[in-house]
């Protein structure tokens, strides 16, 4: 199974809408709250090559981007694929 994490802030739908599709998946993941935490927001832009919106989402430390590149994947059928590797 791949390892996932998932940067993300209290309060956003996009976040939520994110780990719920992992969730239902049954997917773990390893989630940064970037509010509750500031400094693992430096390292969130540093890694999602300067991107600032929440999520983030990275599986086995690829950037995938953020909830709707997670959903076009869910879409197109690529990320069962990507979490099964």
């Amino acid at each position: 199974m791949a390892s996932v994490e998932i940067y993300s802030k209290s309060f956003c739908s996009y976040c939520v809408t994110a780990k719920r599709l992992l969730q239902s998946k049954q997917i773990d993941f390893t989630e940064y709250a970037i509010d509750m935490y500031p400094p693992k927001r430096q390292e969130m832009i540093q890694r999602a090559n300067g991107r600032t919106t929440v999520p983030q989402v990275f599986i086995d430390g690829r950037h995938i981007g953020g909830c709707s590149d997670l959903l076009a994947l869910e879409r197109d059928g690529s990320l069962n694929a990507l979490l099964d590797a």
